[in-house]
C-alpha cells in the first residue's frame, strides 16, 4: 500500500517495551502501517529487534530516521524528517547531508519519504532535541505547510504535537491549503474519539504513546479512523 493512501498508522518507540502478543494485535488490527521511531534511546539493536518481530506480518513497515547509526535494511519505507521550525541546522539538512555522504550510493529512492516536520509542543523531547523553542501560530503553520508543498515539494507535512492533543482548528488551517502534499497528524491521541476527530481533518492519524499507556484504547483508534472520511475543509 502506498503511504499516500494511509489513513491510520501506529508509531512504535524502539526504546520502549512491547510484547510479541501486543505486536501481533497491532499488526493485524487493520492499521495501514507501523512506523518505528523515537527521540532518544534509539539504537541499531532495538530497531533491529522490532524489525525482526514485526516483519513476519504483512503490515507495511516504515523506519522514521532520527539517527544515521540506527538505519538498517529491511523496512518498506524510510521516513526522513526535516524539522522546518528547528533552530538547529542539523535537523533541517545537516543529518541528511551526513547520511547521503555515507549511504547515498546505495539508497533506493522509491523507499524514501521526506517529511516536512513541524513540532508544535515546545515541552516535548523532540522539541528540546531539535531546538524548537516556541509554538508556531496559525499563520506560521500555514506558511510551513505552503513551504512543504510548494517550495520543497515534499509528499508529507507532519504536524507533531508529541504527547499533547492538538487544536483541531489549527490542524484544519493547514489541511485547507494542502492539495497534493499529505497531512500527517500525531500527538495526544488517547482514545477513539480523539482519533475520529483528527481523522476528519488529516489524511493520516499517527497513534503512538497510548500504545504504552492504554493498549485497548490504542487498538480502538483503528476502527475509529476507518469509520470516517475527511470532511469538507
Amino acid at each position: 500500500m502506498d503511504i499516500t493512501s494511509w489513513r491510520h498508522a501506529f508509531k512504535l518507540d524502539p526504546a520502549k517495551t512491547i510484547t510479541n502478543e501486543e505486536l501481533e494485535l497491532l499488526a493485524e488490527s487493520g492499521t495501514d502501517g507501523i512506523i518505528v521511531g523515537g527521540t532518544d534511546g534509539v539504537t541499531l539493536d532495538n530497531v533491529l529487534d522490532l524489525l525482526v518481530r514485526i516483519r513476519r506480518y504483512s503490515v507495511p513497515l516504515a523506519l522514521e530516521v532520527s539517527t544515521v547509526e540506527s538505519v538498517t535494511p529491511g523496512f518498506d519505507y524510510y521516513f526522513i524528517p526535516t524539522v522546518l521550525n528547528s533552530t538547529k541546522t542539523e535537523w533541517i539538512n545537516g543529518i541528511h547531508h551526513e547520511a547521503l555522504r555515507e549511504y547515498g550510493h546505495m539508497m533506493d529512492w522509491d523507499e524514501i519519504i521526506t517529511e516536512g516536520y513541524c513540532i508544535l509542543n515546545p515541552d516535548c523531547k523532540a522539541a528540546q532535541l531539535t531546538g524548537v523553542t516556541k509554538v508556531p501560530d496559525e499563520e506560521d503553520i500555514i506558511a510551513y505547510a505552503r513551504m512543504t508543498e510548494h517550495l520543497f515539494k515534499l509528499p508529507v507535512f507532519y504536524m507533531e504535537y508529541s504527547g499533547m492533543y492538538g487544536d483541531p482548528e489549527i490542524v484544519r488551517a493547514a489541511a485547507r491549503i494542502l492539495e497534493n502534499t499529505k497531512l500527517f497528524y500525531g500527538g495526544g491521541i488517547q482514545n477513539a474519539r480523539d482519533a475520529e476527530e483528527m481523522a476528519q481533518i488529516a489524511d493520516t492519524v499517527i497513534v503512538g504513546n497510548v500504545i504504552y499507556e492504554n493498549f485497548k484504547h490504542a487498538l480502538s483508534t483503528v476502527k475509529a479512523v476507518k469509520s470516517v472520511s475527511i470532511t469538507e475543509q
